[in-house]
């Protein structure tokens, strides 16, 4: 082979190499924290990266990817069906802290379908024992239908109850459907799917592994935590359905989370979040009107359900939580198992601190994922440097996604603080705006505080050399964790 067709060969290669980070930078220039991690792994992985950026990567065209999801919504939208709950900022003076706040008003209630309403009542859920309870309950009283839409279903003691209970009320003539995650239950077994089909009971599966693959989906998971009943109440958060949100988990022990049960206007808002998601996964459109029943709750707390994924357009979860930071004034409460957050976050919770806002971060002291916790530790230093305390959770596990501005609003919901949560899950957050709530959530929080160890800066930044150069690498590919 002579020297010219050597050069040649090498300037192939070279080229293609280098046609890579053109892809990468053309595709992903206006996330460049993302931008940096997916060109670090095609730096170190010249094949393989593109490959991955290819099948995870795919970015989300937002008309295509609303289909389904979108068109269900906007359909009801103009059917008035939802939209008839909404309030203006004048109807909530007296009844909520919002008072002064009409831009946050506006933000949160700026896209179609985010409508506060008054009509509700909220029950705030500690822990799996409680949530797991109340939704059982709810199930055994169900008159027309149960719909539930989890991210994680597992065979085992807890699930093994929720199928029981289901098929019980599936006997009587009550129409269940189960709607999970593809990669969130991959290890629900097959049997366990076809007793509940063999009781009458409809299932679908969210992007299914394989389908997602071919769709290159793999990121877009659904994490939702959705149980609906007769239409008339309904509960979100952070618990799935499994052993290990009762503690069952030997390494992560004790398991605490939040849950909220709703009663009223809210629910057509989680019930229509899981119409959507039957349309999308299941093909079949739920508009009957029994699905939406009139509700006689006498309640009277405000309540904004907030969606997020890439049916949604912008970013609703993120940009909510970004406005609430930045409109406080007094203090910021904030748990969550993973923190990974957004330049635009980091920066409203440190300008924050730096003005005088008492800000507080609950993190786990031990984590589900190693890497995934190297990095939220790669956030703390900043945060310290402002003035922010963190926390540790030492009793066990904190799972617990939850945000407290002043005693204005609180949020209570399945999104973590996180990039894959806010750009890439289908999520769904309760904001609260009652003073009774928010008191329960804050008292929740001093608990979690007095179960948790403080860092210091000077002791922080005293952590070894090796731990450092992990939090490092996993600070690198952090927006894609």
């Amino acid at each position: 082979m002579s020297i010219w067709m050597i050069f040649c060969a090498l300037a192939i290669v070279l080229g293609l190499y280098l046609l890579q980070f053109v892809f990468i930078f053309t595709m992903e220039y206006c996330r460049p924290a993302r931008l940096a991690a997916w060109l670090t792994i095609t730096m170190l992985l010249p094949i393989l990266g593109i490959v991955l950026y290819l099948l995870l990567a795919r970015p989300v065209n937002r008309q295509n990817s609303q289909t389904h999801k979108r068109l269900a919504q906007e359909k009801l939208l103009q059917a008035g069906e939802l939209t008839h709950n909404a309030h203006s900022f004048a109807d909530l003076k007296g009844c909520t802290k919002l008072s002064g706040q009409e831009q946050l008003f506006r933000l949160l209630t700026a896209s179609k379908g985010h409508c506060i309403t008054l009509r509700n009542k909220v029950h705030v859920l500690q822990n799996g024992q409680d949530t797991y309870e109340s939704i059982l309950a709810a199930i055994s009283r169900a008159k027309t239908y149960i719909h539930l839409d989890y991210y994680t279903i597992r065979d085992d003691g807890i699930g093994q109850r929720f199928k029981q209970a289901l098929i019980e009320r599936a006997k009587t003539g009550v129409e269940v459907r189960v709607l999970y995650d593809g990669i969130g239950s991959m290890n629900l077994s097959q049997a366990y799917i076809h007793e509940l089909v063999a009781a009458g009971i409809q299932t679908s599966c969210f992007l299914p592994p394989r389908h997602a693959w071919y769709e290159r989906r793999l990121n877009n998971r659904n994490h939702s935590k959705i149980a609906v009943v007769d239409g008339v109440i309904g509960f979100v958060g952070g618990i799935n359905i499994g052993d290990e949100y009762l503690g069952g988990n030997p390494k992560l022990g004790f398991w605490r989370d939040t849950h909220v049960q709703l009663e009223g206007d809210a629910v057509y808002f989680l019930q229509q979040l899981f119409r959507s998601d039957w349309a999308f996964a299941a093909h079949e459109e739920l508009d009957d009107e029994r699905y939406m029943p009139m509700h006689h709750c006498e309640g009277h707390d405000p309540v904004l359900i907030t969606p997020g994924g890439p049916d949604q357009i912008g970013e609703p979860i993120l940009e909510s939580v970004v406005a609430s930071v930045m409109a406080a004034k007094d203090s910021i409460c904030l748990s969550t198992p993973y923190f990974i957050p957004d330049p635009g976050l980091l920066m409203a919770l440190r300008v924050a601190a730096l003005s005088g806002v008492d800000v507080r971060i609950i993190i786990p002291g031990k984590g589900d994922s190693q890497l995934v916790l190297w990095a939220t530790l790669s956030y703390v230093e900043p945060l310290l440097k402002a003035g922010i305390k963190v926390f540790r959770y030492r009793k066990g596990f904190i799972h617990a996604k939850v945000l407290i501005i002043d005693h204005m609003l609180a949020a209570v919901g399945t999104a973590n603080m996180d990039m894959r949560s806010f750009y890439n899950n289908y999520e769904q957050n309760a904001l609260l705006f009652d003073p009774g709530s928010i008191a329960q959530l804050k008292r929740d929080f001093r608990q979690d505080e007095h179960d948790s160890d403080e860092l210091s800066l000077a002791d922080f930044t005293k952590r070894p050399a090796k731990q450092k150069m992990a939090e490092a690498a996993a600070h690198m590919l952090s927006p894609l964790l």
